[in-house]
C-alpha cells in the first residue's frame, strides 16, 4: 500500500540533521537490535501476496504467423473475431499466470494460442532495455555451474581471521579480493586467488592502524567504488579505505548514530543509520574537520577535551540528512535516479534524485533486511523469510510478487543479477536459485551457526556466517 506524502517529506527537510542521538554503549545497543530485529518470527510465514498485473508491452511485430494460425476462426462478432494480432496485444497486457492458468480454459482457440511456445517468445522478446543474450549467457552458465547440487563448485572454509561472528562480506576486483567485516570490530582483507594455500596467505590483513582493531563497535555494512571501499560501523562511524594504496585509510564520517547500511556511488555515498535517518555525502568533495562538534566527547583515551583544534582524517563533505522513517533504517540502495530505502517500521522510501524529494512511501506488512537491484527489478528479502519484486515503472516502484523460496527464517542476504539468484538466512541455508516467476532452487548449502549475508562476482560466491568463517565456493570458470 502506498502510503501519502506528508510534510515531513518535503524536499526542505533533507537538511535536519540537528538532533543527535543521546551517548549509548554501542554493544549494548547491537545486542538490543539483534534481539529485536534478528529474532525468530512468532507467526508461521505469510502466504504470497496476490501477483499485480505486469507491464503493458509494445506492439507486436509482423511476423508472427506461426502463433497467429493457432487461432480458428469464428463468423459471429466477438474476441474471437479478433485478428490473432490484436488478441496478442491484449493478453500482453494481462498477467502472465492469469494467461496461462486462466485465459487457456476459456476455450479452444485460446488455449492454443496460450500453449504456443512462439506466443511466449514473442511476448518476451517485447520487454524493453533487457539484454537478453547477457540473460541467456548468464543463465546457462549458472545452471552448469550449480550443476547436480553443486557437484563441481570447490568450497573452501576460511575460519582463522574473525573471532566473532561475520556479518558484512564484500568481493572486489572480480573475486579476486574479498572484505569481510565482523563484530570482532575488525574488516579483514582476503586474496581469494590464494585458495586452497595456506590460511596465512588467503588472509592479507585486517585495514587499519589500530593495534586492536579497524573500528570500536561491531562492523555492520561495506561498500565499494571502484578501488574505494568504506566499511560501516555501530561505534557511528563510516570509514574509508584505499585498497589501490594497501588498503590506507583516506577519509572518516563521524555519523550521529550506528551505520547500518551503506551504498557508494561515484558521486554520493549514502548511510542509513539507527535513527531512522538518511544521510548523503559527496565522496568527491572531502572536507578536513578542524573543530569537533558538540556531542562529540573527548578524544579517545583522555578524559578532557583538548585545548586547541586537532585535525580529522578528511571525510566526505555532507550534503543532505533526513528521518525518512519512524524505526532504524535496516537496508538501503541507491542508483543515478533513486534512493532506496527499508525500515524497521515496515516501510519502502523512494527518493528521487534529481527532484531531492520523496517520491514513494509503500507500507509492507514486514520489515525490509537486504536488497539487489538490476534491470528495473528491486528484490528484497524480509524477517519473515519471504522475497519480495519491485518492478520500476515509470519511475515508481510497484510490487508485483512475493515468494516463499523455502526459507523459514530471516533473509539477510540477497544477490540478484539477470541470470542468478542467491540468498541466505538465519534459517541457516544458503539457496541458489534460477530467478524464474516464480525463482527455482537448484542448490541448498547449510551451516551450522546461519548465513547473514551472501556476495557473487565472476566464479566466486561467499557466504558470511554466524559461526565465524566465510564460507567460499569456487565455480567452474
Amino acid at each position: 500500500m502506498e502510503l501519502p506524502l506528508g510534510p515531513c517529506d518535503d524536499s526542505r527537510g533533507w537538511d535536519d540533521d540537528s538532533d543527535p542521538e543521546s551517548e549509548t554503549d554501542p554493544d549494548a545497543q547491537a545486542e538490543a537490535y539483534v534481539a529485536r530485529v534478528l529474532s525468530p518470527p512468532k507467526s508461521e510465514l505469510a502466504t504470497p501476496r496476490p501477483s499485480q498485473l505486469s507491464t503493458p508491452a509494445s506492439s507486436p511485430s509482423a511476423s508472427e504467423p506461426r502463433a497467429a494460425s493457432k487461432v480458428s476462426t469464428v463468423s459471429e462478432p466477438g474476441l474471437l473475431s479478433l485478428p490473432p494480432e490484436l488478441l496478442l496485444e491484449i493478453c500482453s497486457y494481462l498477467d502472465a499466470r492469469l494467461v496461462l492458468h486462466v485465459l487457456s480454459r476459456v476455450c479452444h482457440a485460446l488455449r492454443n494460442l496460450v500453449l504456443d511456445h512462439v506466443t511466449w517468445r514473442l511476448r518476451a522478446q517485447r520487454r524493453k532495455n533487457f539484454d537478453w543474450p547477457a540473460a541467456c549467457t548468464e543463465l546457462e552458465q549458472h545452471l552448469s555451474r550449480w550443476a547436480e547440487d553443486g557437484r563441481w563448485a570447490e568450497h573452501f572454509c576460511l575460519a582463522n581471521g574473525h573471532i566473532s561472528s561475520i556479518d558484512s562480506v564484500l568481493l572486489l576486483q572480480g573475486g579476486a579480493l574479498c572484505l569481510s567485516g565482523s563484530r570482532d570490530r575488525n574488516v579483514n582483507l582476503w586474496d581469494l586467488r590464494q585458495l586452497g594455500m595456506e590460511p596465512s596467505q588467503v588472509l592479507v590483513k585486517t585495514l587499519g592502524t589500530d593495534r586492536f582493531s579497524t573500528h570500536e563497535g561491531w562492523v555492520w555494512s561495506l561498500a565499494a567504488q571502484d578501488h574505494c571501499v568504506c566499511s560501516g560501523s555501530w561505534d557511528s562511524t563510516v570509514k574509508l579505505w584505499d585498497m589501490a594504496a594497501d588498503g590506507q585509510q583516506f577519509g572518516e564520517i563521524k555519523a550521529n548514530s550506528a551505520v547500518l547500511c551503506l551504498s557508494y556511488l561515484p558521486d554520493i555515498l549514502v548511510t542509513g543509520t539507527y535513527d531512522k535517518k538518511v544521510t548523503i555525502y559527496d565522496p568527491r568533495d572531502r572536507m578536513e574537520t578542524q573543530d569537533a562538534p558538540l556531542g562529540w566527547g573527548p578524544l579517545r583515551g583522555s578524559d578532557f577535551p583538548p585545548p586547541w583544534p586537532i585535525a580529522h582524517e578528511a571525510g566526505p563533505a555532507l550534503l543532505k540528512s533526513q528521518r525518512l522513517h519512524s524505526s532504524p533504517v535496516l537496508a538501503l540502495l541507491a542508483d543515478d535516479q533513486h534512493i532506496i530505502s527499508g525500515s524497521e517500521d515496515r516501510t519502502l522510501v523512494v527518493v528521487d534524485r534529481r527532484a531531492n524529494r520523496v517520491l514513494q512511501r509503500l507500507q509492507l506488512d514486514s520489515y525490509l533486511l537486504c536488497m539487489s537491484h538490476q534491470d528495473m527489478q528491486l528484490w528484497t528479502g524480509d524477517n519473515e523469510g519471504l522475497l519480495h519484486v519491485f518492478a520500476n515503472r515509470n519511475g515508481c516502484f510497484q510490487h508485483v510478487r512475493s515468494f516463499n523460496v523455502g526459507h523459514r527464517s530471516h533473509i539477510t542476504g540477497i544477490q540478484y543479477s539477470l541470470g542468478a539468484l542467491y540468498t541466505a538466512s538465519t534459517d541457516k541455508t544458503l539457496r541458489v536459485h534460477v530467478p524464474t516467476d516464480p525463482p527455482r532452487t537448484i542448490c541448498t548449502r547449510r551451516h551450522d551457526n546461519g548465513f547473514t549475508k551472501v556476495c557473487a562476482e565472476g566464479n566466486l560466491v561467499v557466504a558470511a556466517s554466524g559461526g565465524l568463517s566465510l564460507e567460499v565456493w569456487r565455480l567452474q570458470a
